[in-house]
């Protein structure tokens, strides 16, 4: 779609990111509520395969936020801001390239 391969490239990084947070997030919810079971091989590699890539660009994130109380927004607030960069990168950056 794009005429510029690192565009592409970076655009497509970041919704794999954003799923990889969803991901994420959806698991922890079904492991809080008790859906899966944390002690299956499976569900605990997957777990800990998204929690070491979506934990770093997390953490800063909790770092600054408030706490409210048992809910974490911090996977919403890090979608916003990558769907912003890309929507940045999208129109204001790639036309130049």
């Amino acid at each position: 779609m794009y005429g510029n391969p690192f565009v592409w490239l970076i655009e497509t990084l970041v919704e794999i990111y954003i799923w990889l947070l969803i991901g994420q997030a959806i698991l922890s919810w079904l492991l809080a509520f008790g859906v899966v079971n944390r002690y299956n091989r499976a569900v605990s590699l997957i777990s800990d395969l998204l929690y070491r890539i979506t934990e770093p660009a997390l953490r800063p994130i909790r770092a600054v936020l408030p706490s409210f109380g048992g809910i974490d927004i911090s996977p919403v607030v890090l979608i916003l801001l990558l769907m912003f960069i890309e929507r940045f990168l999208l129109y204001y950056i790639a036309p130049y390239l």
